[in-house]
């Protein structure tokens, strides 16, 4: 297969490993490769996965959060596992591989910018397009394109202010597009809700169909995610639902249950472009299927291979310290969860409720963890245990260096 050219902007002495791992992404490779991979190893390494369970179930002990599931996959190797529990509050319900979660800011990489991306592969739009071309409401600056905001080089703010209250989608719109620039464009990083917020309305406006429908038709039906998507209250059982936090705001106290946990996407009616999607492990584990297969899974194609490549090379400007891809990190603050194992060139994300995923092109290895660290209230971050599973899965699958 021959390497695709790496994106310019990867390309000054200082990233050079990054551009060849970018470039030597085996995405999409037939079956008698991918046969070939798996031949090296024969089973998952029983000594990792053994550190894995040691890890959360320390975890558990120590009240850092109340259950999880995780799902590793190489090839036809494949690890699976539940702990603790579902619910804590109101009633105990012990935690199972059917769990659907609120994963939070997966949905920036499993919705919406996969969304962006089909846009563009269909012509109506370019990385190059400034914000305000499609949405004239932003007001920031002339100069923030889609490739900045997907980077999160725009030099908008973090988040919406919550106070004074406000409600709605238009209301969020608004806030979002008179939030002042702290940083010119594309000089510096920072993670921002706000800019998935903006591509959520830049997907809606071009599709001209609300998110939620676009995500089911273009990515969750053709990709068989049949427990995925917004608005989980609608297409399935509360008993199968992660409970999240208690909250007392209007209509009164009350535990959040196919609710968004997020409260910005919450007053947003639980459908924005930064939070708001549930899911399960066995369907994260397909996207990510879908992903290392360049686009395709099952036959069905929903991005194409090209694509896919860009959408996971290093995209920030050269000076820039942190190297994210189209809404995937590569190598940031933000980047622990990939642990000390998977390799160079591997891309991931995690989620404000205890969610994280990576996934590594070279092997086709990954993980997906899915947890309820903020149930039945907010809890101390569990970056460290992001850091502890993706090193065991990692190891358990690519073995140990």
């Amino acid at each position: 297969m021959t390497a695709p050219t790496p994106h310019p902007l990867a390309c000054d002495p200082d990233r050079r490993a990054w551009c060849l791992a970018a470039a030597a992404w085996p995405l999409g490779t037939p079956a008698a490769a991918s046969a070939d991979r798996q031949d090296r190893r024969e089973t998952l390494d029983p000594q990792a996965l053994r550190r894995l369970d040691a890890a959360v179930s320390k975890a558990l002990q120590e009240g850092r959060l109340p259950g999880g599931v995780v799902r590793l996959e190489l090839g036809s190797l494949v690890h699976e596992q539940a702990w603790g529990w579902r619910a804590e509050e109101p009633t105990p319900q012990p935690m199972d591989l059917s769990a659907v979660f609120d994963v939070a800011s997966l949905t920036k990489v499993v919705v919406t910018a996969p969304l962006v991306m089909q846009l563009i592969e269909s012509g109506a739009l370019q990385l190059s397009d400034p914000v305000r071309k499609i949405v004239p409401e932003f007001q920031s600056h002339d100069e923030v394109s889609l490739m900045q905001l997907l980077t999160h080089t725009s030099g908008l703010p973090a988040g919406l202010p919550l106070s004074p209250t406000w409600k709605g989608r238009e209301a969020a719109l608004q806030l979002a597009c008179t939030r002042a620039l702290t940083h010119a464009p594309g000089t510096f990083f920072r993670y921002s809700d706000v800019n998935f917020i903006l591509l959520g309305e830049v997907v809606q406006r071009v599709a001209a169909k609300p998110l939620e429908v676009l995500a089911q038709e273009r990515l969750f039906s053709p990709l068989n995610m049949r427990d995925s998507g917004f608005l989980p209250l609608q297409r399935v059982s509360e008993s199968r639902l992660v409970p999240t936090e208690w909250v007392t705001e209007e209509p009164g106290l009350r535990m959040l249950r196919g609710e968004v946990h997020d409260p910005t996407a919450r007053r947003m009616a639980g459908v924005a472009g930064h939070a708001g999607l549930f899911s399960t492990v066995a369907d994260l584990s397909r996207f990510a299927r879908m992903v290392l297969g360049g686009g395709e899974l099952d036959g069905v194609r929903v991005l194409q291979e090209a694509t896919v490549r860009r959408m996971c090379a290093v995209s920030t400007p050269p000076s820039v310290p942190e190297r994210r891809a189209l809404g995937w990190d590569v190598d940031s603050p933000f980047s622990r969860a990939r642990g000390r194992r998977y390799p160079l060139g591997s891309v991931g994300h995690t989620g404000f409720t205890g969610c994280a995923m990576w996934l590594d092109p070279a092997s086709h290895a990954f993980h997906v963890w899915l947890s309820n660290r903020v149930h039945p209230r907010a809890r101390e971050s569990i970056v460290a245990l992001y850091e502890d599973v993706a090193t065991a899965a990692a190891e358990a699958m690519l073995g140990s260096r």
